[in-house]
């Protein structure tokens, strides 16, 4: 039988740990027990397309040279999840909303607003985020005067986040006015974003086990949701440290609901909404 038709073999518990290692070490991502099937698909059927049958002989070949680091770029985007949606969590966002909205009425605002999506896979997210930013500046007939910095590990998902193109079921979680204001129609079912919220976001290529090393600036509000899940605890704590260094004072992080539940950083204040899990910067 050819080996493209074949099932993949199964992973020994020590090719499991091996490679489980090494996605720990290069992502901080955690493969569990129970998604041991998962890892062995993705890593099988990239194996299959370069005609390989040995998990040892594609795991030195990732591991090593040039040709490692090109092919652990493709593997890499198989292997981290990339499950997101608009307004997948509308009370966050509409926090953001409500941030912005009182630092322009209270005329506080003196510098850019500037956000930082961070794990922004698809761009569903920095998009959504865009959306209510630029809706506070329009309401207030001021110039939008904002940035929103999207990172993410994956580059095909940036790659396909700059494009901005979406069918329609991915944006039937946009509410009519939305759709109409901020997409414009493509045909065939697809929808691009305005270029007026495109122009103001940047899809960059990041790590967050590498924040320390990433040039940006300070941040009013750092959105990270749905990605601390898949990291040991301890290593969210660190990641969480790094980011707050990123606020501006009186800027805010906002995490998924129960992401993390014994981190209590000093100079950071839990915002006090039981929808929501927010930190607010002294």
């Amino acid at each position: 039988m050819v080996w493209s038709l074949q099932t993949a073999p199964a992973l020994s518990d020590q090719e499991f740990d091996q490679w489980n290692k090494l996605l720990e070490e290069r992502t901080g991502v955690q493969v569990l027990p129970q998604q041991r099937a998962f890892l062995q698909t993705q890593i099988g059927m990239r194996m299959r397309e370069l005609g390989l049958e040995s998990y040892n002989h594609y795991y030195e070949q990732v591991v090593g040279g040039l040709q490692g680091i090109v092919e652990w770029s493709i593997l890499v985007d198989r292997l981290v999840v990339k499950e997101t949606s608009f307004f997948r969590h509308r009370a966050s966002i509409d926090y953001v909303r409500r941030l912005l909205q009182s630092r322009i009425d209270n005329k506080s605002l003196d510098d850019s607003f500037e956000v930082w999506s961070v794990g922004c896979s698809t761009g569903e997210e920095p998009y959504s985020l865009a959306m209510v930013v630029n809706d506070c500046f329009e309401l207030a007939g001021l110039d939008p005067y904002y940035g929103i910095t999207a990172t993410d590990i994956s580059q095909p998902a940036l790659q396909y986040a700059r494009q901005g193109i979406y069918n329609e079921r991915k944006i039937e979680p946009l509410a009519l006015d939305e759709r109409a204001r901020y997409t414009q129609t493509l045909g065939d079912g697809r929808f691009q974003i305005s270029d007026k919220l495109r122009d103001r976001i940047c899809f960059s290529h990041g790590n967050v086990l590498n924040i320390a090393q990433m040039p940006m600036a300070k941040m009013d509000v750092i959105y990270c949701q749905n990605l601390l899940v898949y990291f040991r605890r301890w290593r969210r704590r660190e990641i969480l440290n790094e980011m707050i260094t990123r606020l501006k004072p009186g800027g805010v992080l906002v995490i998924g609901l129960g992401e993390i539940v014994d981190w209590d950083p000093s100079g950071m204040t839990r915002v006090t909404d039981d929808g929501i899990q927010a930190y607010i910067r002294s």
